[in-house]
């Protein structure tokens, strides 16, 4: 299917027999697909990696609150490495860089060189959180964790569901892959 790994992943919970669950989770499913069938999904083929970092609480919301100023946990963020969405969608669907978070000085953006893997960015996710919203939804723990994988790969590319036509085509986008690769919500 793919050369090259896609998706590197790190696991950063104290408790080593959380982190064996997760790491026995994912070993049921080939998280590589999770992210290639988004990515073709949103017509993207060319070759990628990204990072998941699997973390608890606290780390997720010292980033939340680092990068997005709210002091609270939440279930994944994404830092896309990209200063452009590489996705081709309606503009209503995609984030924009605000004005104000230009550098200052004028740096020449980094452009991946011909025929190299092109780093999207990172994906962290929470493990309490990811739990305590399939038993809240009524779905595994495997099915929220892949959904939130596919999420954060939208938004790497370029997605933004801050606006409802953004938010919708995310979602359409999410439950087909899951769809396509067995994954069913209830």
């Amino acid at each position: 299917m793919q050369e090259h790994q896609l998706v590197e992943l790190y696991i950063t919970i104290d408790d080593s027999k959380q982190s064996a669950i997760i790491e026995q989770m994912l070993a049921s499913v080939i998280i590589d697909e999770v992210a290639l069938l988004t990515l073709l999904a949103v017509g993207i083929t060319q070759p990628i990696m990204l990072t998941l970092l699997i973390t608890d609480d606290a780390g997720i919301r010292e980033m939340n609150t680092q990068y997005r100023q709210q002091d609270k946990p939440t279930d994944v963020l994404s830092f896309p490495l990209l200063e452009q969405p590489l996705v081709d969608a309606p503009a209503d669907q995609l984030w924009t860089i605000p004005d104000d978070a230009q550098p200052a000085a004028e740096t020449p953006p980094f452009v991946t060189p011909p025929d190299m893997i092109t780093n999207l960015g990172d994906i962290v996710m929470s493990w309490p959180t990811v739990v305590r919203q399939a038993a809240e939804a009524g779905h595994s723990t495997l099915y929220e964790i892949l959904y939130l994988l596919s999420h954060g790969v939208l938004h790497l590319v370029g997605y933004d569901d801050q606006t409802e036509a953004g938010y919708q085509a995310m979602v359409g986008i999410q439950e087909a892959v899951l769809h396509k690769i067995g994954q069913k919500a209830q």
